[in-house]
């Protein structure tokens, strides 16, 4: 039989290209936030980059199974899965990172005058105390603040209680504030 007469041929064919032109149209334009987040995660460009294209590959493989809503963060949420599985084959020991909870105690820092010198910190300084931070903390931090995900999508895409992600972003600042007002005071070399 005629390949190019096969209607089942013709039609997969066809399945398909609509398949790809949704993809593109729903997926591709959060290309940038997927970068975002993988490169902050990984902390290297190159493996950003090989992750998010593995994450691009399976987010397009399981396409048909995303029916419709928050496509960014759908595609987030493989990019986050895809980082985390590429960290644990080639940086287990980046997730191994113990937390201890009196060491990173919360307090109110709204009069703290290292609140002050935070506002006034170098860019780099920011960029480099933001990527000391461990993993699990980094995540919520550049989701919350770079990419501007609620506390909700935040929760659903990491899995975790919205009380889980609101405690490790305020860690994380914390974290965030203690790095950067050692490395702001007199006398400390950067």
């Amino acid at each position: 039989m005629n390949r190019a007469r096969d209607p089942h041929e013709r039609d997969k064919r066809l399945e398909e290209q609509d398949k790809q032109a949704r993809f593109e149209e729903t997926i591709m334009p959060h290309l940038d936030a997927a970068y975002n987040l993988a490169r902050w995660l990984t902390r290297n460009e190159h493996d950003a980059q090989d992750v998010v294209q593995d994450a691009f590959l399976r987010a397009f493989k399981f396409f048909d199974g995303f029916h419709g809503g928050n496509s960014r963060s759908w595609l987030l949420s493989i990019v986050r899965h895809t980082t985390y599985t590429w960290l644990q084959k080639n940086r287990k020991q980046e997730l191994a990172t113990v937390f201890d909870e009196e060491m990173h105690a919360i307090e109110d820092t709204s009069s703290n005058p290292e609140t002050v010198l935070l506002k006034n910190a170098d860019h780099q300084e920011i960029l480099r105390a933001v990527e000391q931070l461990p993993v699990e903390f980094r995540e919520v931090m550049i989701l919350r603040e770079l990419e501007g995900m609620s506390y909700k999508e935040i929760a659903e895409m990491a899995d975790v209680p919205i009380g889980t992600v609101m405690s490790r972003l305020a860690r994380a600042r914390k974290q965030l504030q203690q790095f950067l007002g050692q490395r702001l005071q007199p006398g400390v070399s950067k």
